[in-house]
C-alpha cells in the first residue's frame, strides 16, 4: 500500500505571459494552476504515492477547473471545501538572462482566506496518513487560515503523523513581525523544517552572523549556524534548505544542505538552465519528503529532492512532471540530456 501524504494550502490560477514576453507586450496568457502545497501533492502522486490536498475553492467553474487540474495528475481532492468568493490569481512574467522574473498577486479575498476549522474533519483527512505538509504561505493568507494550519498540525501530531513545513516567507502577504509571531507558534508542532537562510531570518528570527543572502553566493557556515539555532529552539528532527547560486535569470547553481542534529550534508550541485523556476522549491520539498517517507537515508533523500527539483527547472508550469526513473538516472550522474529512444 502506498504511503499517504496530506498537504494543506492555497491553489491559484496562474496566468503567465507566453514566449518570455513582458506584461505590457502580452495579448494572451498561458493558463495553469498551482500553489506550494498543491504542487507537492501532485509531485508525490507522480512518484506513486497517495497525495491528498486540502484547501477551499469557490463553488464555481474556476474552482472546479482547479480541482480538475489536480485530479488529472492523481491528487486526492475529496476533502477540498467549496465556498467563498473567488480563486486567487497570480500573474507571471518569465525573465531571461539578466532580466528577473516578476510575479503580481491578485489573491485578496480568496476562498482559502475564509476557511474555518469546522469545515474540515481531520479524523477523516488524516486516516491512514503517514505525513502532513504545509508552508508558511498558508498562515500568511489570513488569521482564519493560520488557525486552520495550527489545528491541522496539532491534529497530525496527536495522531503520530510526521509533520513538515516549508517556511516560504512572502513579504507581500505579511510583515516579518507577524510572520515570526505565527510561525514560532506553528513550528513547535513541526518535525521537518525546510527553509533557506533568508526564510529562517524573516520567519523565525534566526540570523547568521556576517552573511548576505542577496549576493547569490553560498555561505555554508552561515547556514550551519542558523540550522543549529533552529534545532536548539524547536527540536526539529531534520532541517533542510535549497541553495541557489543566481548567476542570472537563465542560469543557476542548485544544491541543498540538510542537518539531523549531528551531521550536515551538502548535496551534489547542479548547473541548471532555467525554463521555469516557479515551483522548484516545492519540487525539492516533495522529493525530500518522498525520500524520507519511503525510508531513504537522509543524504539519499536530499539527493533525490535536489535531482527532482533540478529537473523541474526545465519544465514549464508549477508542477514537476519528472518521473521516478528520470530522477534516479540524474542522481546516478546522467545529466547529458541525450535523446531517449
Amino acid at each position: 500500500m502506498s504511503k499517504k501524504v496530506v498537504t494543506l494550502g492555497e491553489i491559484m490560477l496562474r496566468l503567465s505571459t507566453p514566449d518570455y514576453k513582458r506584461f505590457v507586450q502580452a495579448d494572451s496568457f498561458d493558463v495553469t494552476y498551482g500553489g506550494g502545497e498543491a504542487n507537492v501533492a501532485a509531485a508525490l502522486c507522480n512518484y506513486g504515492l497517495n497525495g491528498t490536498f486540502v484547501t477551499k475553492v469557490p463553488n464555481n467553474p474556476i474552482g472546479q477547473s482547479a480541482i480538475n487540474h489536480l485530479r488529472r495528475y492523481g491528487v486526492d481532492t475529496q476533502f477540498i471545501v467549496r465556498g467563498g468568493d473567488r480563486l486567487g490569481i497570480y500573474f507571471l512574467e518569465t525573465g531571461a538572462s539578466m532580466r528577473a522574473s516578476q510575479v503580481v498577486y491578485d489573491r485578496a479575498g480568496a476562498s482559502i482566506a475564509e476557511i474555518e476549522i469546522a469545515e474540515l474533519d481531520f479524523d477523516k483527512i488524516f486516516e491512514g496518513a503517514d505525513w502532513f505538509h504545509t508552508t508558511g504561505i498558508t498562515p500568511a493568507l489570513s488569521d482564519k487560515a493560520a488557525a486552520v494550519t495550527e489545528a491541522a498540525l496539532k491534529a497530525a501530531k496527536a495522531k503520530g503523523i510526521i509533520t513538515s513545513i516549508d517556511l516560504n516567507y512572502r513579504k507581500k502577504l505579511w510583515s516579518k513581525e507577524k510572520a515570526r509571531e505565527v510561525m514560532t507558534r506553528l513550528c513547535q508542532y513541526v518535525d521537518v523544517c525546510i527553509g533557506n537562510e533568508e526564510d529562517a531570518d524573516t520567519s523565525l528570527g534566526f540570523k547568521a552572523a556576517g552573511t548576505d543572502v542577496t549576493k547569490g553566493e553560498l555561505n555554508l557556515e552561515g547556514y550551519k549556524n542558523v540550522f543549529e539555532q533552529m534545532k536548539e529552539k524547536f527540536g526539529f528532527k531534520y532541517i533542510a534548505s535549497t541553495l541557489r547560486e543566481s548567476h542570472s535569470a537563465s542560469d543557476n547553481g542548485w544544491s541543498a544542505l540538510v542537518y539531523d542534529g549531528n551531521d550536515f550534508y551538502h548535496t551534489k550541485n547542479y548547473e541548471v538552465r532555467i525554463i521555469d523556476r516557479v515551483g522548484s522549491g516545492d519540487s525539492f520539498a516533495s522529493g525530500f519528503i518522498y525520500g524520507l517517507v519511503t525510508g531513504m537515508p537522509l543524504p539519499e533523500a536530499a539527493e533525490f529532492g535536489v535531482a527532482a527539483s533540478a529537473l523541474k527547472h526545465t519544465i514549464p508550469g508549477d508542477l514537476n512532471h519528472a518521473t521516478l526513473t528520470e530522477v534516479k538516472e540524474l542522481m546516478k550522474g546522467d545529466g547529458s540530456g541525450r535523446v531517449q529512444r
